[in-house]
C-alpha cells in the first residue's frame, strides 16, 4: 500500500492560544510502583518524540480552577462487582441497542451501545467508537451527534460505542482521581467487554478502532498497546503523543479541565508510564494495520457560521485547539513515514474542532475501515 495525503491544509492558526492555556504546577503525589524509576535514555530527544525542553510542562500542572469546566458529578463505585458481565439490554431502535455491563475493572456499571449490522445473517466484524472529554454516561456523542446511526445503517458491522469516561483517555490510571474519579478503561475495553459482545452479538471477532479528539488519541493507544486485537483504525483530531511538550500539553489539558490531577494517571513524568503510551514512540506495533488519519487546519470552515450561539467558542477555542491536533497529527505522519509504515492521512484546509466535522468524515474512513474488517 503506497503513503497517501489526500489534502494539504494550512496551519494559519498560531497554537499559542492552546499552548498559553494558564497552567500552574501542583505537587506531584508519589507514583505507584507501576510508574515509579527513571526513563533514563528512553526518554532522550530523537527517540520518537521526546520533550524539547527537559520538562517545562509537567505531569503534575493543571488548568487552575476558575478556568476549568463544569466536574460532572462522579458514578458511585461498587465493591460487589467481582465479573463483568451484561446486566441489561435496552433496544432504543431497530438498528441501535443499549447494553448495562457491570464491570468489575470500573467498579460500576457501565452503558455501550451498539448500532447492529444491516444483515447479521452471518457473524459480522465490529468497529470501537471512542469520544472526545465530556464523554456522557447516557448516551455516546456518536448517536446524538456523530452520525453513526445513519451512516452505519447499511453497513454489515456492529459499532460498539461506549458510554462514560470523562476526562479519562480510554486508559488505566494509575490511581482513583478526586475530580474524576477511577479510570480503568484499557481493561474495560481490551478485556471485559469484547468476549461478552463477541458472545451476545455472534461476532466473527475482527476487530477495528475508531476515535475523534480524547478519543483518537485513546483509540491510538489501543491500538499501539494491543495491535493483536485490532485490525484498523480511524481518527479525527487527535493528539497522539504522551511525551513531547505538545502532547503533555494536550493530556494534562484534557484530565485537568474536568477537575483530574494528570499526576494519577501515569504517575511522575519521569516514570516509564508517559512513554509507554506515546503512540509515535511506540508506532512499530501499527505495522500491517489499515490506517486513516484526519484533522483540519482550525481556521473556520463551511460549518462555523456567525449565527451559531456558540460560535465564538467555535472559532476561537475550537480553532486553537484544531490548530494543537493539526500540529500533533503532522509529527504521527513523520514517524509513520520515517518507519515506512503506510497510513491514508487527510488535512484539510478549513474546519474547526467540531462533530460536523468528524460526522462527515466518516464516509471518507469507511474504505479504510472496511478494507481492516474485510468488507472492502
Amino acid at each position: 500500500m503506497r503513503w497517501r495525503t489526500l489534502r494539504t491544509g494550512v496551519g494559519a492558526i498560531s497554537l499559542a492560544t492552546f499552548v498559553a492555556l494558564p497552567i500552574a504546577p501542583s505537587a506531584l503525589a508519589t507514583p505507584d510502583a507501576g510508574s515509579s524509576g527513571s526513563a533514563s535514555g528512553s526518554l532522550a530527544s530523537g527517540s520518537g518524540g521526546a520533550s524539547s525542553d527537559g520538562g517545562s510542562v509537567s505531569s503534575g500542572s493543571t488548568i487552575p480552577g476558575p478556568l476549568q469546566n463544569e466536574h460532572p458529578p462522579l458514578p458511585a463505585l461498587r465493591d460487589d462487582i467481582t465479573t463483568a458481565a451484561i446486566v441489561g439490554e435496552e433496544r432504543k431502535s431497530e438498528q441501535l441497542v443499549r447494553f448495562t455491563v457491570a464491570s468489575a475493572a470500573l467498579r460500576r456499571n457501565v452503558g455501550v451501545e451498539v448500532a447492529l449490522p444491516r444483515d447479521n445473517s452471518v457473524p459480522r466484524p465490529s468497529i470501537y467508537a471512542l469520544e472526545g472529554v465530556d464523554a456522557g454516561e447516557d448516551t455516546s456523542g456518536w448517536v446524538t451527534n456523530g452520525g453513526v446511526p445513519k451512516f452505519f445503517a447499511d453497513k454489515n458491522v456492529n459499532v460498539v460505542m461506549i458510554n462514560g469516561g470523562v476526562s479519562g483517555i480510554y486508559t488505566d490510571w494509575d490511581r482513583i482521581d478526586p475530580g474524576v474519579g477511577l479510570h480503568k478503561w484499557e481493561t474495560f475495553i481490551t478485556r471485559e467487554l469484547p468476549p461478552l459482545l463477541d458472545a451476545r452479538l455472534k461476532t466473527n471477532g475482527v476487530k477495528a478502532l475508531m476515535g475523534a479528539s480524547m478519543g483518537a488519541q485513546g483509540a491510538m493507544m489501543l491500538a499501539t498497546r494491543h495491535p493483536e486485537m485490532y485490525r484498523g483504525i480511524a481518527v479525527f483530531s487527535g493528539c497522539y503523543s504522551t511525551t513531547d511538550d505538545l502532547g503533555r500539553l494536550s493530556v494534562l489539558a484534557t484530565v485537568s479541565s474536568r477537575g483530574g490531577d494528570p499526576a494519577n494517571v501515569w504517575g511522575d513524568f519521569a516514570g516509564p508510564g508517559w512513554a509507554a503510551h506515546d503512540s509515535p514512540r511506540n508506532a512499530e506495533a501499527l505495522r500491517g494495520k489499515d490506517i486513516y488519519v484526519s484533522v483540519a487546519s482550525g481556521l473556520p470552515g463551511r460549518y462555523d457560521t456567525p449565527d451559531l450561539p456558540d460560535y465564538n467558542d467555535r472559532v476561537f477555542v475550537g480553532g486553537s485547539i484544531e490548530a494543537a491536533a493539526n500540529a500533533c497529527t503532522r509529527r504521527l505522519q513523520s514517524r509513520l513515514q520515517d518507519l515506512k509504515i503506510p497510513a491514508t492521512f487527510d488535512f484539510e484546509p478549513r474546519g474547526t474542532h467540531a462533530w460536523i466535522y468528524w460526522e462527515n468524515q466518516l464516509p471518507k474512513a469507511w474504505p479504510t475501515l472496511a478494507r481492516s474488517l474485510g468488507l472492502a
